[in-house]
């Protein structure tokens, strides 16, 4: 993907068939759908692509086990279908994971194995594999440094893992492959109108400062969070549809949990699961679950939050982390659909998406979570071919293997340039051209500077931030060790992006001081 090739499509006459608003995994969905449709698809993103939500989520593929006491079968069964769905078309950026509940009372063998049994039941020929109860030697087979004391066993079960921000990366780079033009960094200022529908939007590119003004069709809506705004842009009184919530997580060392599986703690005080998870040689523990008015693109961890997942981590490891063991953390924002002006709690709310179609023929999709993301996608894009009159096209993705995705013989999750599937051969490539490009941003980071090269010149990276963030995960592997490797980066994207030196010294001190944000404070 190039980005100056992207702004200069902006400058033809006639009208896009679909306009999307959001680069998150819903609209890169969306763009995915509606190219590999043959509709002429326009993405923007008012930031990098997955800025917001949909590189913070919990890194996890799966069915939603804590929906089954809700009791929402419907809800379970399909994000079970798209779970494996997700690992069959894109094996590079997802991975089959081992759960596992520690059991403390006599009664929660059954109680528990009896529901992941229906959660098995409800994948079909999906499954990743038949739940088990473990005795407590099994179970500390998988969870080493599980706390012992009362253990009578565990239960096994199986979901997905993925690597959120390189998936959605993976998106935009399937739907440019289809012929879709995406940009980050281009803001929607305003929607247009001709005879009170939708005509299209008025854009700001926000790094240059040009404003271009597009033609669609139709206009969908999939900003997460700022649905709201981009629905005020049509109407100024629209009732509120989005509840955000603040979930964080914590980033520690490998070693809280060296075994090959996760933890999962069904019930939490506040009636949250929780979850320590093995994560790129990292432990992930998460996530809290705080309603919140504000909806910043960068939200900020409250040190309550940070609290209560040390304490509840610490109730099952027998290593119990501190405040100086957290590497980073970081926080994410989920967009819920409120039924309720009287709902006080983001628990209560949906996670479920919802489908929206205004009277000036703006399509909104929103709610949901990564793992519906396909399915939020078809939907949407099924309701803008009417809306639009784009005339019904069958849906492909079910089967549409995504950018890069290696034949399963081929797939190498252990290999560190594995996430790039079959683009990993030419960042090799470069490596051997340049032996320079070979060298490890740093010794407590996987990264090696081809990948920054890479990021420029084939993903659109643009800042610093999108390659320590998103790009790679440096940020929240090793916020220290980003910060570190700042200079460097910059440095290398100079040369790519025919940057200077005051550019170098801007973009250093502006993601240093934003890495800082992601350690917690003592």
């Amino acid at each position: 993907m190039n980005r100056n090739i992207m702004l200069e499509k902006l400058h033809q006459k006639d009208p896009w068939d679909v306009l999307i608003v959001g680069g998150g995994a819903t609209g890169l969905g969306c763009a995915v759908e509606a190219a590999s449709r043959g509709h002429r698809t326009l993405l923007v993103e008012q930031s990098d692509f997955g800025k917001g939500t949909s590189s913070r989520s919990t890194k996890l593929v799966h069915g939603g086990v804590r929906y089954l006491k809700q009791g929402n079968i419907s809800l379970v069964r399909e994000a079970l279908k798209e779970r494996g769905l997700l690992l069959r078309n894109a094996p590079h950026v997802t991975s089959k994971l081992g759960f596992v509940i520690p059991r403390y009372r006599w009664w929660e063998g059954a109680f528990y194995g009896i529901g992941l049994k229906v959660y098995d039941a409800l994948a079909g020929n999906l499954t990743l594999g038949s739940s088990r109860l473990l005795s407590p030697q099994e179970t500390l087979e998988h969870l080493p440094t599980l706390s012992q004391r009362g253990l009578r066993g565990g239960i096994l079960y199986y979901d997905g893992q993925f690597n959120d921000s390189r998936l959605a990366i993976t998106l935009a780079l399937t739907a440019a492959d289809l012929g879709a033009c995406l940009l980050n960094y281009c803001r929607v200022t305003r929607l247009s109108f001709k005879n009170s529908r939708i005509a299209g939007a008025v854009l700001k590119d926000q790094i240059e400062g040009q404003e271009y003004e597009v033609a669609a069709r139709v206009v969908v809506n999939a900003t997460g969070v700022y649905t709201d705004e981009i629905r005020r842009m049509e109407d100024t009184g629209a009732r509120p549809l989005i509840r955000a919530s603040q979930g964080t997580h914590i980033v520690l060392s490998g070693s809280f949990l060296p075994g090959r599986s996760a933890l999962m703690i069904p019930r939490t005080e506040d009636g949250r699961v929780l979850f320590a998870i093995p994560w790129q040689e990292r432990t992930l523990v998460g996530t809290t679950d705080i309603p919140v008015e504000e909806v910043p693109l960068e939200p900020r961890p409250m040190h309550s939050e940070i609290e209560f997942l040390l304490d509840h981590s610490a109730q099952y490891l027998d290593r119990k982390p501190t405040i100086d063991d957290v590497l980073s953390t970081f926080t994410g924002l989920r967009p819920l659909v409120s039924n309720s002006e009287s709902s006080t709690t983001t628990a209560s709310l949906s996670r479920d998406h919802s489908l929206l179609v205004s009277k000036g023929g703006l399509v909104t999709i929103t709610g949901g979570k990564w793992t519906t993301y396909r399915k939020m996608a078809q939907d949407a894009i099924d309701n803008a071919e009417e809306i639009g009159s784009l005339g019904k096209v069958p849906s492909k993705t079910h089967t549409l293997r995504l950018h890069g995705a290696p034949r399963e013989e081929e797939a190498e999750n252990g290999d560190p340039l594995g996430i790039y599937g079959t683009n990993a051969g030419a960042i090799e490539a470069m490596t051997r051209e340049d032996e320079a490009l070979a060298v490890q941003l740093s010794p407590d980071l996987p990264y090696i500077a081809a990948e920054v090269v890479w990021a420029v010149r084939e993903e659109m990276a643009m800042t610093v931030e999108d390659v320590l963030s998103r790009r790679t995960r440096a940020l929240i592997l090793d916020a220290r060790a980003a910060i570190g490797c700042a200079p460097q980066v910059a440095r290398l994207m100079s040369r790519e992006l025919k940057m200077d030196a005051s550019w170098i010294e801007s973009q250093v001190e502006a993601f240093q001081e934003l890495a800082r944000a992601y350690l917690p404070r003592r």
